[in-house]
């Protein structure tokens, strides 16, 4: 493989008048009174097993729960994980979750997905950003080049793979990644952070501080340059980009009764072959309060606004605002009902502007989202829960949607649980789905506009019916395993029909598809400094066109690209008192549709906590090869190359 092109930065060489860029838009902020850190690294033996297993987590039934008891197949990554890792970016975090699918399209944007169905427009999987939905209603999916935090600040990582609508709503389908950030007084002080790789370069400023009345917060700068990758066949793949992010938290109380102000704001530049940059730009504010009321019951409201602009030289510009408000309460009856309550409305106001390739018509639409949902956990006996709930959801296009699901649980002992669950969940119809038209603008025969492609104006939601049966024990206390089964049937799938009104195509849902699988992971604490994780997820994911489709991609499975099994080994070392190695092995199973050959590759990284204030990491991904590609097809698709980094966090 030739893969020459344009020299790039050297591995080793840090870009300092980039990483100034992040470092002095805070500068200001940086002359007040430094504070001691309040969140210090943690070595493997402050880290337990037993600790990790009794991390509290929120996704699975949106209240504080121990994550061995939670009855779902949920993954947290934790910050320490995230900080031994060396993976410097959001979706390449991601690959420590052994329930994702992650791989990467080209220089800026990934294919992230659980229990199949990937592409680089998917469309089943939510995210979260502290508790801030991050989905794009153009098709479901999320531009993962515009989401972007500062990894330090990062407390977990909630990953829950199979359905999760009932409490989160349309699109939860196959998973829910939930982005938590740290609370503002566990980010006193300032700290700065600067890494560099063979094409990617990152700096970082964070403050932390006091209010009066009791509060904290933080302020935080962020800027990122990723040049331009290389494609298989030698030659640049232009999807390079320049990002920079400033935000900030604060937080007041303590306890049960806290509340949050949070925001953030971002801009930036996606390299285009041949054209102008495709410009970004966005912001979004969020409020949360949370209270316990008398008798115990828990209330907490959240309200955000999320403003975000895409101008596409040539395609189109987007101009979307949403404004998003939730209620919910959790409270416990008779003593063994654990009962969760809540509703939510989301009010989206898009404005786009065609250009004359395609377009989304009508080019300015409201959109709505409404819904109520109730969970009801019952504890039978000491040792068996039933869990049950639903959620109502209506939106614009096929109104009213039921999402119930049902769930047993049976703890037959202090370190152990076993699970079932049957669910409902849908994918409503995004813009794509009904109002896309190629060209905008028709040729019209006989008063008829004929579109090559147009959206379906009866596209229904699409439906999976998903079934799971997992396990998880600790049968020694440096030993945790877990595994789940699941089988999901989906009806209703898109596809690409002959118009039926003339000629071109519409979008129609003739198609049904079925996944069934298994996913396991385990972690053994080998000695007091040894810790080593392993992750398989072994998967089937069939579709097919229905009788009467004459879509062709349908029938032959275009749809998915997916490997039927993918995994991982890693091992985590503390060599010495603030001295930490960690390598990381993943397999990723070959694709079929574009086809991809499987690969394997391999990320190490050491960090030398030089003193309580000073961490210097080396790192390196994929040091099995020169370069492989994850997704896509043909000569022009993207390869990821192996590489080297540096990253510098000071805490002052």
């Amino acid at each position: 493989m030739n893969l020459r092109r344009q020299p790039p930065a050297g591995p080793l060489c840090l870009p300092l008048s980039r990483v100034k860029q992040a470092v002095f838009l805070l500068a200001g902020v940086l002359a007040l009174p430094a504070q001691a850190f309040d969140s210090e690294p943690e070595d493997l033996e402050t880290l337990s097993l037993e600790a990790l297993a009794n991390v509290r987590v929120t996704s699975v039934s949106r209240r504080s729960e121990a994550a061995a008891d939670a009855a779902a197949s949920v993954y947290v990554i934790s910050a320490e994980a995230i900080r031994r890792s060396g993976l410097p970016t959001l979706p390449e975090v991601l690959r420590l979750a052994p329930n994702l699918q992650v791989a990467r399209v080209d220089a800026r944007n990934y294919a992230v997905t659980a229990r199949g169905f990937n592409s680089a427009f998917e469309n089943k999987l939510l995210v979260l950003i502290d508790g801030r939905s991050v989905y794009t209603p153009l098709f479901s999916g999320v531009f993962w080049d515009a989401q972007d935090v500062v990894l330090e600040d990062v407390e977990r990582i909630e990953v829950i793979s199979g359905a999760g609508a009932t409490m989160w709503g349309a699109n939860a389908v196959n998973g829910v990644i939930n982005i938590i950030t740290k609370a503002a007084g566990a980010t006193q002080g300032t700290q700065l952070s600067a890494s560099t790789q063979r094409d990617l370069h990152i700096g970082a400023v964070r403050h932390g501080g006091t209010l009066a009345g009791g509060g904290r917060y933080r302020v935080y700068a962020k800027a990122l340059e990723q040049d331009d990758i290389a494609r298989e066949n030698g030659l640049e793949n232009v999807t390079g980009y320049r990002r920079s992010q400033a935000g900030f938290r604060a937080d007041w109380g303590q306890g049960a009764d806290t509340s949050t102000l949070q925001g953030d704001a971002y801009q930036g530049a996606l390299h285009q072959q041949g054209t102008r940059a495709i410009r970004i730009a966005g912001a979004n504010l969020l409020a949360r309060k949370s209270m316990r009321l008398q008798g115990g019951t828990d209330v907490s409201a959240q309200a955000y606004w999320d403003f975000t602009e895409r101008n596409q030289p040539l395609a189109f510009v987007e101009h979307l605002n949403t404004l998003d408000l939730q209620v919910q309460a959790s409270q416990v009856l008779a003593e063994r009902h654990r009962l969760v309550w809540g509703a939510g409305y989301r009010k989206a106001y898009d404005r786009i502007e065609n250009g004359a390739g395609f377009g989304f018509l009508p080019g300015k639409l409201d959109m709505h989202w409404g819904n109520a949902f109730v969970q009801d956990e019952i504890d039978v006996t000491d040792t068996v829960r039933v869990i049950a709930g639903a959620k109502f959801e209506h939106n614009n296009y096929t109104g009213m949607e039921f999402l119930p699901t049902l769930r047993l649980a049976w703890k037959p002992s202090g370190d152990s649980l076993a699970w079932a669950s049957a669910s409902r969940t849908v994918r409503a119809p995004s813009r794509i789905d009904r109002d896309f038209y190629s060209p905008t603008v028709p040729r019209v025969v006989n008063g008829v506009p004929q579109f090559a492609i147009a959206g379906g104006p009866d596209f229904r939601s699409e439906v999976a019916n998903v079934f799971e049966l997992g396990y998880r024990i600790q049968p020694l206390p440096g030993l945790s395993y877990s595994a789940t089964a699941f089988l999901s049937d989906y009806e209703r799938l898109r596809t690409l029909e002959p118009n039926p009104n003339g000629p071109g195509s519409v979008f129609s849902n003739l198609a049904r598809g079925r996944t069934r699988g298994i996913e396991m992971w385990s972690t053994w604490e080998a000695a007091r400094a040894l810790r080593l994780t392993a992750g398989l997820v072994v998967q089937n994911v069939r579709t097919e066109a229905e009788a009467g489709s004459k879509d062709a991609s349908a029938a032959t499975g275009l749809a998915t690209s997916d490997p039927s099994n993918y995994w991982k080994l890693q091992a985590s070392y503390d060599i010495a008192p603030g001295h930490s190695f960690d390598a990381l092995l993943r397999h990723y199973g070959s694709l079929s549709r574009p086809e991809v050959p499987a690969y394997e590759s391999l990320d190490l990284n050491y960090t030398w906590r030089i003193n309580r204030q000073v961490d210097l990491s080396v790192s390196g991904q994929n040091l099995l090869d020169a370069a492989h590609p994850e997704f896509g097809g043909g000569v022009n698709r993207a390869v990821y190359e192996r590489s080297l980094g540096l990253k510098l966090v000071w805490r002052l």
